[in-house]
């Protein structure tokens, strides 16, 4: 049975996808929201090198593609709070699952560069 989809292909909307999931912040913004609701200040504080505009602008497309949720919060001054949607939980598993390897092989890649880096790659 042929796939409906192809994430290979450009114009796929997979593809599209797979791009937002892979995007340089949405792991930052998601593993700060994995920790439950966060308002914009805090998610601006929790990940550091990212300008308010691009933390803006990324939560607009994960609002859009469903994966995060905005709620206005009756504050002074009037504020929003992000939260994980229900559909931002199914890649979490295998995005944390990456987060996990990448902190637990940061000695093995350094080692690999370091090799690289004098010309005795194993």
């Amino acid at each position: 049975m042929a796939r409906a989809y192809n994430v290979l292909a450009p114009t796929c909307p997979s593809s599209r996808l797979l791009h937002r999931i892979g995007a340089r912040w949405t792991i930052f913004i998601l593993a700060v929201l994995s920790d439950g609701p966060a308002r914009f200040s805090v998610l601006r504080e929790s990940i550091p090198g990212i300008t308010s505009k691009v933390l803006t602008e990324s939560l607009r497309s994960l609002e859009r593609d469903g994966l995060i949720e905005r709620a206005e919060i009756d504050t002074v001054p009037d504020g929003a709070e992000y939260a994980m949607a229900p559909l931002g939980w199914s890649p979490w598993g295998p995005l944390n699952g990456g987060r996990e390897w990448a902190e637990t092989h940061v000695p093995d890649i350094e080692a690999a560069q370091a090799r690289a880096d004098v010309g005795d790659v194993a």
